[in-house]
């Protein structure tokens, strides 16, 4: 069953367009991931300092491979240190 990610950032201020960065590279390594089926990142309008992603995977047990890479890692690592919150991710499978 495909799996759905979704992830909100909320940078630290000053920090925006080292996350924007850092998440284009995230996104573009992860597109070649083969369990991958899509991945975008977005950035808010009203709100310049939210941030989020939304990928769609083959299954569960590909986005876990996914969740070990080096690009992955590196991504939270620096994530982690960028944002004003504890990391949001959701796994969610469609209903509708």
């Amino acid at each position: 069953m495909e799996l759905f990610i979704f992830g909100r950032f909320r940078v630290r201020a000053g920090e925006e367009e080292e996350f924007a960065e850092t998440l284009r590279v995230v996104v573009k390594a992860s597109r070649e991931e083969a369990g991958c089926l899509e991945i975008h990142g977005y950035r808010g309008v009203r709100d310049r300092r939210l941030f989020y992603v939304h990928s769609r995977w083959k299954d569960e047990a590909a986005f876990e491979v996914h969740g070990r890479t080096a690009h992955t890692v590196k991504f939270l690592e620096k994530a982690e240190k960028l944002i004003e919150h504890e990391l949001d991710v959701a796994r969610a499978e469609r209903i509708c």
